[in-house]
């Protein structure tokens, strides 16, 4: 009687157990929709441990640069053109915006439909990595802009900056 009651009671919490829904980690979340939701602190963190595991300090999300970042991934979408100066330049648009920024470089890219494909590209890209370990950058603004009806769909811009004094 006692091994029937074991048996019951674990069917019903294997029950429950099958029940609860697994969650999707955020970087791997297609961008490639209307009402998609970049994560930023996913970005952030991504970031920051590759950048500690390079011996480099971490990074923050700052809304200002993401302000500036969605502008220009949002640009590059509507024109259906990869490119960093569409807008200006990232030092004419960060003065353009009042942004104090000591050092700062960006990254842009297209056609990654999740932050983590993003994130490998520009690891990848001898010249994205090497902004992404940027010395003395202490912050960042993500974007990913998408645009159904273009050649391809996710447009991004990542802005690492510092406004700290030199």
């Amino acid at each position: 009687m006692r091994g029937a009651f074991a048996v019951i009671g674990l069917l019903a919490l294997g029950g429950c157990a099958a029940e609860a829904p697994i969650e999707q980690p955020s970087m791997y979340l297609s961008m490639a929709d209307a009402g998609a939701k970049l994560d930023s602190q996913a970005a952030a963190s991504m970031i920051s441990l590759y950048r500690q595991n390079n011996g480099l300090g971490a990074v923050v999300v700052d809304p200002e640069l993401t302000k500036l970042a969605e502008s220009q991934s949002q640009a590059m979408a509507s024109h259906n053109k990869l490119d960093h100066d569409l807008k200006a330049p990232l030092e004419k648009r960060l003065n353009a915006s009042g942004y104090p920024a000591t050092l700062a470089v960006e990254n842009v890219s297209a056609g990654y439909h999740t932050l983590a494909e993003a994130f490998s590209g520009w690891r990848d890209s001898p010249p994205h990595r090497a902004n992404m370990l940027k010395n003395g950058v202490t912050k960042l603004g993500i974007a990913a802009s998408y645009a159904p009806n273009t050649k391809y769909k996710v447009f991004w811009t990542l802005i690492l900056a510092s406004s700290d004094p030199r």
